[in-house]
């Protein structure tokens, strides 16, 4: 028996890999966080499965049903929204199967943040421009930050800020990074990122508190900000210049 953690993706049912997909389709116990994981995917399951929505479990809760289904032998597709690697809750659920001895495997999936970054039909690293993404958040009710990780310590290097699970401090947020990044500095905001509910609001630091508090979003959206966002008069990538000899192209590598 094997528990298999799964990156469900950021919304749309068909942003998940094809190991993914498969594992779902042939494991007769799935747990999902049902208050952002996609339904359609639901329907991957085998006939008869144990459908388990986790969103109004405690982590006791989903221990006992990962314990539960470790002693019948059944394989559990456990399904996380996004990427496994960042804001999953992820940690604590395997530091317990690993006292209990449980096997898993993790199987990635695509991240918010680069649904967003498709959102805005744009590259979050640009020659010159930004060579960096920081992937953040701010403090709230499930864990605070950790003191030595503040905004202005990243913004400070010019990098592509992407701030997750943050729009209702969005003022506050603006604020700290404003003597950094200037006011006409790109920002957006992307919420539901690859749904059919997905809305794009784009701005700079100088608007985009107005903008967000207009839309009235609460949720389920992640923050941009950065010069990346926008740039236009960049030097292109040697990758693909002509004169530029790698092993691939001419080159000794």
């Amino acid at each position: 028996m094997t528990v298999h953690f799964i990156g469900a993706g950021p919304g749309a049912a068909d942003l998940i890999t094809v190991r993914g997909r498969d594992l779902i389709a042939r494991c007769p116990v799935c747990l999902y966080a049902g208050s952002i994981v996609p339904r359609e995917l639901l329907g991957l399951c085998p006939a008869g499965a144990r459908i388990v929505d986790t969103a109004p479990l405690s982590l006791d809760q989903i221990e006992a049903e990962l314990v539960s289904a470790h002693a019948a032998g059944l394989d559990v597709a456990r399904l996380h929204s996004g990427d496994l690697s960042i804001y999953s809750a992820l940690a604590e659920q395997l530091r317990r199967l690993d006292r209990r001895g449980i096997p898993y495997t993790l199987t990635p999936g695509v991240p918010a943040f680069a649904a967003a970054a498709a959102a805005l039909e744009c590259e979050l690293t640009v020659p010159e421009v930004a060579q960096s993404v920081v992937l953040t958040r701010v403090s709230g009710r499930a864990s605070s930050m950790p003191a030595a990780e503040k905004l202005e310590t990243f913004a400070a290097s010019g990098a592509t800020l992407v701030i997750h699970l943050a729009t209702h401090a969005i003022a506050p947020i603006v604020a700290k990074l404003l003597p950094f990044y200037g006011a006409d500095c790109p920002a957006a905001v992307v919420v539901q990122a690859s749904t059919p509910q997905q809305r794009v609001l784009r701005g700079s630091l100088a608007d985009i508190v107005a903008k967000v508090d207009a839309a009235k979003i609460e949720r389920t959206a992640v923050i941009l900000i950065g010069h990346a966002l926008a740039a236009e008069d960049f030097r292109e990538s040697a990758l693909y210049d002509s004169g530029y000899r790698r092993r691939f192209r001419g080159g000794a590598g």
